[in-house]
């Protein structure tokens, strides 16, 4: 059975603000809020599997501290790029 998919956004959601990185948490709920719902199903899917390489390593990917490795390199990560260095502010 296929999850419906507004379930799986609003999964997607909470998991993004949920990644056990406070940093993380901070950056990707706020993208997640912002672009999740707007996602197709290829997005959805691109995003899930970005989720799974770990918190620590899509911080530093999406920041720019690291390049991004080819497999994860997607319009996905590239929407987070932007997001985490115009569109986040992060406040103490």
């Amino acid at each position: 059975m296929t999850e419906d998919i507004s379930i799986r956004r609003r999964r997607l959601i909470h998991r993004s603000r949920y990644t056990g990185m406070k940093e993380t948490d901070i950056l990707l709920g706020g993208f997640a809020n912002k672009y999740i719902s707007e996602f197709s199903d290829e997005e959805l899917d691109i995003y899930e599997t970005l989720l799974a390489a770990g918190d620590p390593n899509i911080y530093v990917w999406a920041v720019g501290r690291e390049v991004v490795p080819d497999e994860y390199d997607t319009s996905v990560m590239t929407l987070l790029k932007k997001f985490s260095q115009f569109d986040h502010i992060v406040t103490p």
